[in-house]
């Protein structure tokens, strides 16, 4: 990738781009320009089922012990070989309004997410999307043609974030809707109550699904850069306060450290995997950072 293409991924330079859509177009093929290959993530070789054979199959495929007993070419087909469904869950909880930078964290959020989607759907894999806080908020269904990507850019366009969130409900509840084994692409700030996030993301895996966690997270968030007399407003609870921010920085980032160690450990525990993204990180670099990730995870699978 061009020096031109990174600075045109930036934060910065996306937020000049209106249409969530086009962002999302700029983005992977901007990141597919710079890769020597297609990145194909979620991967595995594990045996599926047997179909009959077609004309044109790779013969390599073709199990010879089942035709030797039935007298019938079957191939063997592998998890690899299946279009795969991923459920994309984006938080629209009013925490994420927050930003510092070019993007908030929704805007950066449901970038990302519909870049993903694009992404997918380029390899005909089925997608559906849900933006959550307390509750479902919208939905689509689960597609692979091209143009469902617009009904996801809608979904996510008419998810203004205003209420709080409550994301181990919504993993609990998921778990309990969706019977079919399929991977759980999350991008949430997670700004909610751990142990129940971390038993709604154990009860995904549970059943089965790929759980993948992008943790998004504003600058200001991870760093606590403030100095001197501040306010700070609360964005989910009708609360604020005035201090000097330099006497509460040292067991803020104490907190802080606390609450994203407890997460790792339970996603490594669990084996859910966990990125954290900064909204300053130019796009692309967080898109790579992702795929680079799953493409690990496929190969020790």
């Amino acid at each position: 990738m061009t020096p031109d293409s990174k600075r045109f991924l930036h934060p910065e330079a996306i937020r000049r781009i209106g249409r969530l859509e086009i962002r999302a177009r700029h983005i992977v093929e901007g990141f597919m320009s710079g890769m020597h290959r297609s990145p194909y993530f979620g991967q595995s070789i594990e045996f599926l089922q047997h179909r009959q054979y077609s004309p044109g199959d790779d013969l390599r495929h073709v199990d010879w012990k089942v035709w030797a007993k039935q007298d019938k070419l079957y191939v063997k087909q592998f998890e690899e070989d299946a279009n795969m469904r991923t459920t994309l869950l984006v938080d629209v909880s009013k925490s994420m309004q927050y930003g510092s930078g070019p993007l908030n964290k929704y805007e950066y959020a449901a970038t990302v997410a519909v870049s993903l989607a694009y992404l997918l759907l380029k390899q005909h894999d089925a997608v559906q999307c849900l933006a959550f806080d307390e509750t479902i908020r919208a939905r689509t269904p689960l597609r692979s043609s091209n143009n469902h990507l617009r009904a996801i850019v809608q979904a996510l366009d008419a998810s203004t974030p205003e209420n709080k969130t409550d994301p181990g409900g919504i993993f609990r509840e998921l778990a309990e809707q969706s019977p079919q084994r399929g991977m759980m692409v999350i991008v949430s700030d997670l700004l909610g109550d751990v142990e129940s996030t971390l038993r709604g993301l154990r009860l995904l895996r549970q059943r089965g699904h790929d759980v993948l966690l992008l943790h998004i997270m504003d600058d200001d968030e991870l760093d606590f850069p403030f100095d001197g007399p501040t306010r700070f407003e609360g964005l989910e609870l009708p609360r604020h306060f005035n201090c000097n921010p330099r006497a509460l920085r040292d067991g803020y980032l104490e907190s802080l450290e606390q609450f994203l160690s407890t997460l790792r450990h339970g996603c490594a525990r669990d084996a859910v995997d966990y990125l954290l993204v900064r909204t300053s990180d130019p796009l692309d670099a967080a898109l790579a950072k992702f795929l680079t990730r799953r493409m690990a995870a496929g190969r020790k699978n």
